[in-house]
């Protein structure tokens, strides 16, 4: 394989169908783009873990759904892990990359080095928002943390809202190529099958952890059998096949489906961007009171804010902030 290639295939998903069955995916993989958004942060190992695998699902569901502005991954938990929250910012014209970010929240005192990331999330949710942009309402969906992992909350959450059954195959972690220091690599594939009719009764539970809906509550037939005989397939796939970069993107669906006819669509490239400015703090700004913004103030006579996702910093004259900026305070 070519530097060229390899370079070619890096921070990109790769939208592909199966042609012997009602069955389409991703193949995705991050390079610089993971790079960046951990390297934004000086975050324990197991913090590092999760946001790669929420940066990775972000990905491959992002480009999945037909979007006009943004998609956001949510993971709220009551363990030491708090919040892992992500955004897929869709292409701005024909040909553009998508755009990603991540951050998390966690309490450093209670987090157990060494000890499984998945666990120490803790009883929470899992959610998915849709903002189509100015005059569209947004979309939300809700799962419970169950399942052992974010691939499998994501796999529960589009079983249990979308009625659509799915599968991620994921790998991520640190590696070196030769003659280049470690940096992160990711890569997975996604399969997702869209029925003609489910036979799941609304509102019968399912055999998943607490009565969630999994695939083989969604499908019979013919269809679960295309279903079960993909991810049969999927299953043979080895950690660096998905990470590579020795293997191609297209090389690794003819390798795992040959027999189920893989047809590949154009690319989606993506990288690491961030919509923060100093116009969206004082928007956020502008619903407080002058009092509010006092409170906000440093001895320094300034309010500053620093952005979660890439850590901009931002200085800012209080007198310019909020509702009543500008009043001089006289009127009667």
């Amino acid at each position: 394989m070519s530097l060229g290639s390899q370079i070619a295939w890096d921070d990109t998903v790769l939208p592909f169908q199966l042609d012997r069955s009602d069955i389409r995916g991703r193949v995705a993989r991050l390079d610089g783009v993971l790079e960046q958004v951990l390297s934004q942060h000086d975050y324990p190992p197991e913090i590092e873990a999760l946001v790669a695998e929420a940066a990775l699902l972000t990905a491959m569901i992002g480009q999945t759904i037909k979007l006009r502005w943004k998609l956001s991954l949510q993971v709220r938990g009551d363990g030491p892990v708090r919040l892992i929250a992500t955004d897929y910012y869709a292409p701005e014209a024909e040909g553009a990359p998508a755009r990603i970010r991540a951050y998390a929240s966690f309490d450093a005192d209670r987090l157990q080095p060494g000890a499984d990331p998945f666990g120490q999330i803790g009883k929470g949710y899992f959610a998915v928002l849709i903002d189509q942009g100015r005059d569209m309402v947004p979309y939300q969906g809700i799962t419970p943390i169950a399942g052992g992992s974010l691939s499998a909350c994501a796999e529960t959450y589009f079983a249990q809202s979308e009625q659509l059954p799915t599968r991620f195959a994921l790998a991520f972690g640190r590696s070196r190529l030769a003659g280049q220091g470690e940096r992160w690599r990711a890569g997975g594939v996604m399969l997702q099958m869209m029925p003609e009719a489910s036979p799941h009764a609304a509102g019968e539970g399912g055999t998943g952890d607490a009565g969630l809906l999994q695939a083989d509550d969604i499908l019979d037939g013919d269809e679960a059998e295309s279903w079960t005989r993909a991810n049969t397939l999927l299953d043979t796939v080895e950690e660096m096949e998905l990470i590579g970069p020795s293997v191609e993107a297209t090389q690794l669906l003819v390798r795992l489906f040959h027999e189920e006819r893989p047809r590949v669509f154009d690319p989606q490239r993506v990288q690491f961007g961030c919509t923060c400015s100093e116009d969206r703090v004082r928007q956020s700004l502008s619903i407080y009171s002058a009092k509010d913004i006092a409170h906000m103030t440093t001895e320094e006579g300034i309010v500053t804010a620093d952005c979660q996702f890439c850590g901009a910093h931002y200085e800012l004259d209080p007198a310019t902030l909020g509702f009543e900026a500008g009043k001089d305070g006289d009127d009667d």
